[in-house]
Parts: C-alpha cells; sequence; structure tokens
C-alpha cells in the first residue's frame, strides 16, 4: 500500500539498520537449520559406516539400510501405516482426554478451597508415584485392547495436569480477583474473565509436558497388551531377535513425538500472536 503523503511502499520505510537486522537473523536460522540437517546426515553416515567396517555389531545396533529395508518389508505388507496410525490415534486420544480432564479436575480444586486441600496430599502421593507401577494394575481392571492403552496415557498425564494448571490459577494476580470482586463479579465470571485467560501460557507449557507423558503411556501400554501399534512392533522385533524392527520403530516413534510437540509449538505461537 502506497504511503498517503511520500508515495512509498511500506517496505521503503523500513530503515537499513533494521532490514539488515531482519536479514542477520533470517541467514542465522537458516544456517542453524542447515547445520541441523547436516548434523543428522553425518550422524547417519557414521552409523552407516561403523556397521560396514563392524566397529559396532550391526545385528546389535543395525544401520540406516537395515531399518530402510525392514520399513519398505512392512510398506510392502501392508501394516506399516496401520502400526503408525494405531499409536498417534492412542496418543492423540490420551493426550487430549488426559488434558481436558486434568484441567476440569483443577478448576473443580480451584472453586473449592475444602475439596483442594482435602485432596492435595493424595495429588502429592500420586505425582510423586511413578505411574508406570501402577500401569498393570489399570490393564488388569479395565482388561485388554485400546481402552486400556488410552486410560494408561490419560493415568501417566492427568496428575501433572492437575498440579500444573492448579498451580497456574492460584498464581493469577490477587489484586486482579480482588477487583472484580468488588465490582460484584461473580466466581464463574472471574474464572472466565481472569483466571482461564491468564492461565493460559501455563496450561500450554503443560500441553508440552503432556506429549512426551502421553507417548510413555501409549508405549507402555503396548508393551503389555497391544497387538498393533509401534509399541508392539518394538517387543515383537526384541522377541524373534530383529532388532532392525525394533530400532525402526524408535526412529518412527521419535519423528511422531518431535511433530505432535512442533504442532503444539504452532498453537503456543499462534496464541501469542493472537495475543499482541
Amino acid at each position: 500500500m502506497l504511503n498517503k503523503y511520500s508515495g512509498l511502499t511500506s517496505k521503503d520505510n523500513i530503515s537499513t539498520e533494521h532490514r539488515n537486522y531482519l536479514k542477520k537473523i533470517h541467514n542465522r536460522n537458516t544456517l542453524i537449520t542447515v547445520t541441523r540437517v547436516l548434523l543428522l546426515i553425518f550422524f547417519l553416515v557414521l552409523w552407516e559406516i561403523a556397521g560396514l567396517m563392524k566397529w559396532i555389531d550391526p545385528f546389535l545396533i543395525s544401520q540406516p539400510t537395515r531399518m530402510v529395508k525392514v520399513l519398505f518389508k512392512l510398506y510392502n505388507e501392508g501394516t506399516l501405516f496401520h502400526h503408525i496410525w494405531v499409536t498417534c490415534m492412542e496418543t492423540v486420544v490420551g493426550f487430549v482426554a488426559g488434558t481436558l480432564l486434568g484441567t476440569a479436575i483443577a478448576i473443580i480444586l480451584w472453586w473449592s478451597e475444602f475439596i483442594c486441600k482435602v485432596l492435595d496430599p493424595y495429588l502429592v502421593v500420586l505425582n510423586s508415584l511413578p505411574k508406570t507401577a501402577l500401569i498393570p494394575v489399570l490393564i488388569f481392571w479395565i482388561g485388554n485392547g485400546q481402552p486400556a492403552i488410552i486410560t494408561t496415557a490419560i493415568f501417566v498425564s492427568v496428575v501433572v495436569t492437575i498440579m500444573s494448571v492448579l498451580i497456574g490459577f492460584q498464581e493469577v494476580d490477587e489484586d486482579k480477583k480482588k477487583l472484580l470482586y468488588v465490582f460484584g463479579a461473580t466466581k464463574l465470571q472471574i474464572l472466565h474473565k481472569v483466571i482461564l485467560p491468564s492461565s493460559v501460557p501455563n496450561i500450554i507449557s503443560t500441553l508440552k509436558i503432556n506429549v512426551g507423558l502421553s507417548w510413555v503411556g501409549v508405549i507402555v501400554g503396548e508393551f503389555l497388551v497391544a497387538r498393533e501399534g509401534l509399541g508392539f512392533l518394538i517387543v515383537y522385533g526384541g522377541q524373534v531377535a530383529q532388532l532392525d524392527m525394533v530400532m525402526m520403530s524408535i526412529i518412527i516413534l521419535s519423528i511422531a513425538a518431535y511433530m505432535m510437540y512442533i504442532i503444539v509449538s504452532y498453537i503456543e505461537k499462534y496464541y501469542m500472536k493472537w495475543k499482541q
């Protein structure tokens, strides 16, 4: 759009120093991305060479080419994307349900100080307890199959969500809440207008934590009861001594978990832009 007075475009109005600064940031980000890619390529090439030169035992540690062969084998059998889909679906459902359930419980605890004080020591114990220790019990109660695996993912993440979100609620500026009380606001209005908006960054941070916890819950659940999914492939590969399948499944898990984390980061980035 032309400037009304000078006839210059907005780009022309940017100072040379500002333009150079933006260019410097762009070049730095490009350099970081290229370095990351080159580092990954170097690692894969070194891994392959180490296997060919027998610096490592390919049977125990595998090689990139061996993993690619297993990848194409599963693809040709028509099972590769099915296993990936099953694990990703279970993780996303557990992630979303765990976050929503934990946030809802945190709201209840914030709403009732009496309930919060009663349940506080139990939450501390559950948060300190290794969640995976109770997974066999959950599976015994619920049974085999996807419901048990999804419940496992929810259980692993829900306690952390409750405590993180509740702490965020309690750290909201007291003066803001008192001001609304003075003007006759109800507790529901305070929750809607102050508590939840102020706690969004804290909730997003909790989402990032839950990404890893949800994957842990799903994979542990699949280790125990699944007949499909990436966790099943890891267990099956270990049982039949196909460590190429194990390593390939771990690599796919890493990529999927990273992509899920990136999605949460984009949500955070979008929220920060919208807030501004």
